[in-house]
């Protein structure tokens, strides 16, 4: 059983040099400064003279390349690369990405941020004229519809732009062939994906943090629904799937996935958490005497709440930083161990006092109730929680790992129900009507579907939540045998 914390899905990286050079130690960097979107499997991908090759394996970043390893992939002058958690497909190395292919018009190498809503039925769709897929991801499918268009389109470019005529749901992409890189964003924009400048090179990355790890230049987002090529050293824009109608940025990009340091569609994580936090203490205010966060996505959070409220800010958590977030363990005690090894509180701040507790989200509230537990054990005289996103009764179809709704506490509770359920003095959300009001950005509208159940696109129409490996199983199940 997973954590029920959110999961950031994947993050993209790629690099374009006019010379040859160090890509791949550069991807590996920019995949080290997204690592936080993913970390279940990660890979890379150098061209070299035009020849594609590249390594993918389950781990981490610094656990999956090693020196040796980053020699082996050689120098070049293009490399993309991917971490991921994975939304749709089990977790083998078949899943991980880049996705490399080999066809007839020549290779490819793609990385995808994203899910497909209608990945099940062009699947199929492949399938019937002789398609053969050796992974349960929806990025096969984006993969094999860009190469079917290939077959009579003149350009890679324009095959990706054809595919994204068939493509829905949300997808931000790096694609690599023998003489081109390229991004791509969909046109609702539900990932972020942006431009740098690197050295007389370009650079592209699901978050502003990368670019700089590598020392490149933000030059700006990736449109929505705009195709960004680099080659021969020369960038240029395709912006024919653009200007489709309203934009829909997930808005859990800037209340938990992204880095505080990176700036999205023209807004700072960082200002956009504070303002979180100084909405809640305006919505929901308490007497108490300090205010602490849970690390790492509730600390500015509580910053802007302290700020707004005049109530002292104070460390309440010590976070092991060589614990990532992986697995919970399968019984009570082990759960219990899991995270206490995670964080462990400073009792001098909160013993005896009333503490405010920030923290992003509450999924099925049995993490929030370790945490309140953990603070009255470190002496806390009372706990108010109050949650940085208003509370989840829907599942995402984009590419956040929210469940059905019957594993959603919100569903099933009202507030004050889920407050005595967590053992917290009191509970307040973030009002949904301040979802938009969070960031001042003009490229994106946000989708806050999984609050409101108003999804920008269609969806599919299963009432539990929508796995890809899921229908896949149930198509091969009731197939006949050859």
């Amino acid at each position: 059983m997973r954590t029920e914390k959110l999961h950031e899905e994947c993050g993209v990286f790629g690099v374009y040099s006019p010379h040859t050079t160090d890509v791949a130690g550069a991807v590996y960097t920019g995949l080290y400064a997204l690592q936080h979107r993913g970390q279940e499997s990660c890979g890379i991908a150098v061209n070299d003279a035009g020849v594609i090759s590249g390594h993918k394996a389950l781990g981490l970043v610094g656990d999956v390349f090693d020196r040796e390893r980053l020699a082996q992939l050689g120098e070049g002058r293009m490399a993309i690369g991917h971490v991921r958690y994975g939304t749709t497909g089990q977790k083998n190395v078949a899943n991980a990405q880049p996705l490399m292919i080999n066809h007839i018009k020549g290779s490819m190498a793609l990385a995808h941020n994203g899910n497909l809503t209608n990945a099940a039925a062009l699947r199929e769709e492949l399938e019937l004229i002789g398609a053969i897929f050796h992974t349960t991801s929806d990025t096969e499918v984006i993969a094999y519809t860009v190469t079917k268009e290939r077959l009579t389109a003149p350009s890679i470019e324009d095959a990706l732009c054809a595919a994204m005529g068939k493509l829905a749901g949300a997808y931000s992409l790096v694609i690599m062939s023998p003489q081109k890189l390229i991004a791509a964003r969909d046109p609702m924009g539900f990932r972020p994906l942006c431009i740098g400048k690197w050295g007389d090179g370009w650079c592209f990355a699901s978050e502003s943090c990368a670019l700089d790890s590598i020392g490149a230049t933000f030059v700006r987002d990736v449109e929505p629904g705009e195709i960004v090529v680099v080659s021969e050293g020369e960038i240029r824009s395709i912006k024919t799937r653009c200007g489709s109608g309203k934009t829909s940025l997930c808005v859990f990009e800037f209340i938990y996935f992204a880095r505080p340091d990176s700036v999205i569609d023209g807004s700072s994580v960082h200002v956009a958490r504070k303002r979180a936090g100084a909405f809640l203490a305006l919505e929901h205010p308490v007497q108490a005497y300090v205010v602490v966060g849970v690390p790492d996505s509730g600390l500015d959070a509580a910053l802007g709440y302290a700020q707004q409220s005049w109530i002292p800010y104070g460390v309440g958590f010590i976070k092991n930083k060589y614990i990532g977030r992986t697995f919970i363990q399968p019984t009570q005690s082990q759960r219990e161990r899991d995270v206490r090894l995670k964080l462990n509180p400073i009792a001098s701040t909160v013993a005896g006092k009333r503490v405010v507790l920030i923290d992003d989200s509450i999924v099925r509230g049995t993490t929030s109730a370790r945490i309140v537990r953990l603070l009255r054990e470190a002496g806390a005289k009372e706990v108010h929680m109050r949650v940085s996103a208003p509370p989840f009764r829907h599942p995402c179809y984009f590419g956040t790992d929210i469940d059905s709704r019957e594993n959603l506490i919100a569903c099933h509770h009202t507030v004050p129900e889920i407050a005595e359920i967590i053992g917290a003095d009191s509970l307040g959300f973030l009002n949904v009507d301040h979802v938009d009001k969070l960031a001042d950005h003009s490229v994106c509208g946000f989708c806050s579907a999984c609050f409101t159940g108003e999804y920008p696109v269609p969806v599919p129409e299963e009432k539990t939540k929508y796995r890809f490996e899921q229908k896949l199983t149930e198509q091969k199940s009731g197939a006949p045998e050859c």
